[in-house]
């Protein structure tokens, strides 16, 4: 039996509507959950200008309401957190244990298909009559999703903050595994983080439960450094745009590391002529990590790897969802891992369009909106 749910649906043309769309009754190997509450990143706003009608949201948790036939793992009633890097824990990369740049499902690997087994069937949610595609096979941001059971995680917690277990799902878990799954950041080490936004503060938040003894922060906006200090931020440098390269920034943080650069540098701007500058705040032989994900062409002075620096690009934390989430919502539920404190505000769905502003004016840490 199809449901009615009310949806954010980017248009195509650069906008975006609150209407209602109509999901079928789950597949065999598929669930339908009723959302609770989604996260909102860049990402979410991006996909205004896709070029084709989408369900929009990618973050997210919520409570199954129905189950397909060959649905063992999830029952009516199951909190859950929904991943939107599925694996099919059957291709060559999910056996070499990178679940999330799976060769079968990834909706943004190379060479993924994107449709099977991870894709919910597309006719599954429709808009005006006909298909309509899910933001990352997802489509959180809508009373209900219709997903393969594969894209779940199951949360037993009594009393499950919901909005706090939605974040998990991008932002959080792609800051604290490029800490932890990527870099392998050790006790005693020293890190800087370039830009506060929410995936920077989740990389601090990582440094500080990794044990960094010196943890740098870097950006443009007073009251982001700020926030970066509540996260576990030791020391802040405010620095501005025409640092180019943020050369002079790396200058002051040799002089707070005593004549040393850092052990590790993470790149979390998402600003292309920002790409290289994490190799110039680590030391010989430290490791840079470009987190943001910047997918174009950029020019890099390849001194800047002298000597035996390494630099990473990971994906989403390299994100293991049956593994990483339990953990994050251990370290959460034991007070390490600051979901509360990064949730600046909670929305409505209504309220999406003054999210978004909140979200690009800089005055969130983190948007979500909260379903009834």
């Amino acid at each position: 039996m199809s449901i009615k749910a009310k949806t954010a649906v980017a248009t195509g043309d650069g906008q975006f509507k609150i209407t209602t769309v109509t999901l079928a009754a789950p597949q065999k190997d598929e669930v339908l959950v009723k959302m609770k509450a989604a996260g909102l990143c860049h990402t979410d706003y991006d996909s205004l200008s896709w070029g084709k009608p989408v369900v929009m949201g990618h973050e997210g948790a919520g409570v199954v309401a129905s189950v397909g036939d060959a649905v063992e793992d999830f029952a009516e009633g199951d909190q859950v957190i929904l991943n939107w890097a599925t694996p099919c824990m059957y291709c060559f990369q999910c056996q070499e244990g990178n679940q999330h740049i799976c060769e079968n499902n990834s909706p943004v690997v190379a060479g993924g298909n994107g449709h099977t087994p991870g894709h919910a069937h597309l006719e599954g949610t429709q808009w005006r009559g006909e298909a309509i595609e899910r933001s990352f096979n997802l489509g959180t941001l809508s009373e209900y999703a219709l997903v393969k059971a594969s894209a779940l995680v199951k949360v037993s917690e009594e009393h499950l903050n919901f909005s706090a277990a939605a974040i998990i799902s991008c932002g959080v878990m792609t800051g604290y595994g490029s800490v932890v799954n990527a870099a392998k950041v050790v006790s005693g080490s020293t890190a800087v983080v370039l830009g506060c936004g929410g995936v920077g503060l989740n990389v601090i938040n990582a440094c500080a439960i990794s044990g960094a003894q010196r943890i740098i922060a870097i950006d443009i906006n007073t009251h982001k450094l700020e926030l970066a200090k509540q996260f576990g931020a030791t020391d802040v440098i405010f620095t501005d745009k025409d640092d180019t390269g943020l050369n002079n920034a790396a200058k002051e943080v040799k002089e707070l590391l005593g004549g040393r650069l850092a052990d590790y540098a993470f790149e979390c701007t998402a600003i292309p002529a920002l790409g290289a500058a994490p190799l110039a705040m680590v030391r010989n032989a430290g490791t840079a990590v470009q987190v943001s994900g910047i997918e174009e062409e950029i020019t890099i002075d390849m001194r800047l790897f002298e000597w035996d620096k390494i630099y990473i690009n990971p994906l989403y934390g390299k994100c293991r969802p049956q593994i990483d989430f339990p953990k994050l919502m251990g370290l959460y539920k034991k007070g390490d891992l600051l979901l509360d404190q990064m949730i600046t505000k909670e929305y409505r769905l209504d309220q999406l369009e003054e999210a978004f502003d909140d979200m690009l004016q800089g005055k969130n840490a983190k948007g979500v909106i909260v379903f009834d």
